[in-house]
């Protein structure tokens, strides 16, 4: 079981950033970060590995976040710019063994932290 602590959510103005983090209690394959919003599903944010193509995003993020990693740190970043009204949810990271963008790959989960985009 990997322990899984993100940090780094709040409330900011439209077209405000914000840098999410997640540490994990141990090294895996892929992590990848989720938003949920009340009332519907979890849906795949970004997600990056190891792997010859190591990033992969939703399309409405493209352009504006960037998932990064520091492995030493067992730590991954998630940079929100140009945030949207839309764009808040409650931020979660995962981690598994495949990179997607499907919930249903990552098996370790955190507690979330929440962005609120005011417009």
């Amino acid at each position: 079981q990997v322990q899984l602590v993100e940090a780094g959510g709040g409330s900011v103005q439209a077209g405000g950033s914000l840098r999410l983090s997640c540490t994990a209690s141990t090294f895996s394959f892929s992590m990848g970060w989720f938003w949920q919003a009340p009332g519907k599903e979890r849906e795949g944010v970004a997600a990056i590995s190891d792997s010859i193509i190591p990033t992969v995003y939703a399309d409405s993020v493209k352009g504006r976040f960037t998932i990064s990693q520091d492995r030493a740190k067992n730590t991954v970043y998630l940079q929100l710019n140009n945030l949207r009204p839309e764009d808040t949810a409650m931020y979660l990271c995962a981690a598994g063994r495949r990179r997607t963008l499907a919930p249903s790959d990552y098996p370790n989960w955190g507690q979330g932290t929440q962005v609120t985009v005011r417009s």
